[in-house]
């Protein structure tokens, strides 16, 4: 633990962070209720903390450890690479930037609200798949390793597909939430685009 926290800090702040307020978020209902996005009070100019907030609390225990299950596989790496300030901006404008469109989608729905590191988690991957796009993933629960650069096609094709089904899950960040960790790491590191096209189309 103590390698993590040398070399990684704000991939372990975030990580140690997240799982204490939600662990805490669970027995408390206020701090539960205050901090999910409500995007009717959000487009309102009221609650924009939850934009933040909504990220550090998660719905139950499953939502909660595949969320920190895919984080901790990828943030440690990605922050080793891309640097910490460079990490926390990811982090934390992606996380941001992945609420904007359910923000927009749901500003007349009073009754809705969302949680979640979802679309952060999913700007950190996408932010790996760019410098490793032959790395190996899993689409669970098939347990058949793919490239991740196939990982990332078919996970924005099925989340853009899903985000317009009925659905408790908010495929919207998830899918903004990818595009964003690609366009930041980009303008951090505008080389990693010919870093990204020598490395798939090596293997083509």
């Amino acid at each position: 633990m103590e390698h993590f926290i040398s070399d990684t800090p704000v991939a372990s702040l975030i990580f140690v962070f997240t799982i204490i307020t939600s662990l805490y978020a669970f027995s408390n209902a206020e701090v539960y209720g205050k901090f999910m996005l409500h995007p009717y009070s959000v487009s309102r100019g009221h609650r924009v903390y939850s934009i933040i907030t909504s990220g550090l609390i998660h719905k139950d225990w499953g939502h909660l450890f595949f969320n920190m299950l895919s984080y901790f596989f990828f943030a440690f790496t990605l922050e080793s690479i891309i640097g910490h300030w460079q990490f926390a901006v990811l982090y934390l404008v992606s996380l941001a930037l992945s609420d904007l469109s359910t923000i927009l989608k749901h500003k007349d729905h009073f009754g809705y609200n969302s949680l979640g590191a979802s679309g952060a988690v999913s700007a950190v991957v996408f932010s790996y798949i760019l410098f490793e796009p032959l790395s190996k993933m899993m689409i669970f629960p098939l347990p058949i390793p793919i490239p991740a650069v196939l990982f990332g096609v078919l996970y924005l094709a099925y989340s853009a597909y899903a985000s317009k089904q009925s659905s408790y899950i908010n495929h919207d960040a998830h899918f903004f939430g990818a595009i964003s960790g690609v366009v930041i790491t980009i303008i951090l590191y505008p080389q990693v685009v010919n870093y990204f096209i020598s490395k798939v189309s090596g293997a083509l």
